[in-house]
């Protein structure tokens, strides 16, 4: 009784601190947009040619390899359960919030991506290779970037006790439970296996969790999207209704949902930033990690990864329980307004149900898999984030054993998160998270006008007809010791080469 009593504590906490910070996620959102003129309209086809941009110098990653790094994190099961109960607590027109919500705030994810570019570093990789890795995120921008190294400093320890110890609890725990629903096995099996997976990807370095995540992440997204299309398909006589109701629903029109359009919009906003982990620093680290020539080129891409999530993965779930009519809608007060699919538990059991739909008795297994692999990747990235705050703490100090001591904690509370209830765990994690949150959102307030600035520096070699490439002190940025580096390597190699310092040479030359 007293953990119960516990939990609901810890509970109660998480929900006052992430109440209103879906809506300053959005808030910043709508200040970003006007801010780059729409830069998440604009700019959709310059998303997709950086795409195919490759990193072909030494160190670093492509933009596509970021890109998938940040959607380990963004698509997963947050994408599917997170989707359920925002149709439960809002009904279906919370759909249509969450959308708006993508478009609006993925700015909020263009400006991370933005500063984490500026402001990263280049280390030696885990991998003992001559290629360096570039690493960042939230503490290097909230240091280098705002000059507030202590702020960082705590950011990067919740981060790192957050991430590494707290964190992948919930994500095994939802493994555990949904594998052994669908196959009866006991908990401790996919304990094992999880364990024994993440073992052989993190103990290969960062290389090889680069590798498989840009292995399984694609192939997941798109399989998981076939599967969903197929049951709108299968129920495509019900689309036109379908999305009547969920946009009647989202403006109060719907007459047995009306009485809960605000609970939409609420569901919907706060849902949509959950899903995307837009504004709470997550994929930062990330996005720090693309060897690019200019800050604003990963701005787009984790702006894409977002639409991907949102708009993609998230639409195409809430849309499939709709048509199929597997969900429920919460009266708020403990009972129902539309009950479809009485005593079934919000969650993944509404996609086993709508999958069910299109193949009768095959909805348990496919979620099951599905949970299993998106939860893997998942663990994949927090495994990075709490590597990449452990580097942050060190400092440039080697650390050899505390980067040992984070591999081994972490299969520990992989196991033992599989085989217990993790549910206080990870209302502390809630907890955690929400704390870190609100101190990056702060923090993106204060640089406002830096990511302005860097995006006008881009904008304005874009309309002149160049590739943009970055000059920190042109645009009187301090604390940009990767750029400032990189453009004295170039000029070094162009002196080399030709023997012309290059503040020398003529324009075109």
């Amino acid at each position: 009784m007293e953990s119960f009593d516990i939990t609901g504590v810890f509970a109660g906490v998480a929900d006052v601190i992430w109440g209103p910070m879906a809506y300053v996620v959005l808030g910043l959102g709508i200040a970003f947009t006007i801010a780059t003129k729409g830069v998440q309209f604009r700019r959709i086809p310059d998303m997709i040619r950086q795409l195919r941009e490759r990193n072909d110098g030494e160190g670093g990653q492509s933009s596509f390899q970021a890109l998938v790094l940040a959607l380990a994190s963004r698509v997963g099961v947050g994408s599917i359960a997170g989707v359920a109960t925002a149709v439960l607590g809002g009904g279906p027109g919370a759909l249509l919030w969450m959308a708006v919500t993508g478009i609006v705030g993925c700015t909020v994810g263009y400006a991370e991506a933005t500063l984490s570019q500026t402001f990263k570093r280049q280390i030696e990789d885990e991998d003992r290779k001559k290629a360096n890795e570039d690493i960042g995120g939230m503490p290097y921008y909230i240091k280098y970037g705002l000059k507030l190294p202590k702020v960082g400093g705590i950011v990067a320890m919740l981060g790192l006790i957050g991430y590494g110890l707290l964190f992948p609890g919930f994500q095994v725990s939802t493994i555990a439970s949904s594998t052994k629903l669908a196959f009866g096995v006991p908990e401790w099996v996919p304990a094992v296996l999880v364990t024994g997976l993440i073992a052989l990807v993190i103990f290969g370095g960062t290389t090889r969790i680069v590798k498989v995540t840009q292995t399984l992440v694609p192939v997941l997204a798109v399989g998981y999207l076939i599967l969903a299309i197929a049951v709108i398909v299968v129920n495509a006589d019900r689309v036109p209704d379908a999305i009547l109701l969920i946009v009647n629903s989202a403006f109060g029109i719907e007459p047995v949902l009306g009485g809960i359009a605000g609970a939409a919009v609420a569901w919907g906003v706060r849902r949509a930033v959950f899903a995307s982990a837009n504004g709470l620093g997550e994929a930062t680290f990330a996005a720090a990690a693309a060897r690019t020539s200019h800050p604003g080129k990963q701005g787009l891409v984790q702006t894409f990864s977002i639409y991907i999530d949102v708009l993609l993965i998230c639409m195409a779930t809430g849309l499939m329980m709709v048509v199929s009519g597997k969900f429920n809608v919460s009266d708020g007060h403990g009972g129902f307004l539309v009950q479809h699919i009485p005593g079934v538990e919000v969650g993944a059991n509404w996609v086993q149900e709508s999958i069910d739909t299109l193949v009768p008795g095959w909805g348990a297994g496919f979620v099951a898999v599905a949970v299993f692999l998106f939860g893997f990747t998942c663990l994949l990235l927090y495994f990075y984030v709490a590597n990449s705050n452990l580097l942050y703490l060190l400092d440039g100090r080697v650390g050899n054993g505390w980067k040992t001591a984070l591999k081994f904690s972490t299969l520990v509370i992989v196991f033992v998160g599989s085989v217990t209830n993790a549910e206080i765990v990870w209302a502390l994690g809630d907890i955690g998270l929400g704390v870190i949150a609100w101190i990056n959102l702060v923090c993106l307030a204060f640089l406002f006008p830096l990511v302005y600035r860097i995006s006008q520096d881009d904008e304005r070699q874009r309309k002149q007809g160049l590739d943009p490439t970055f000059d920190p002190k042109a645009l009187g940025i301090e604390g940009a010791d990767f750029w400032e580096q990189q453009r004295e390597k170039a000029g070094a190699s162009a002196t080399a080469v030709d023997g012309t310092d290059p503040g020398e040479r003529p324009a075109g030359g």
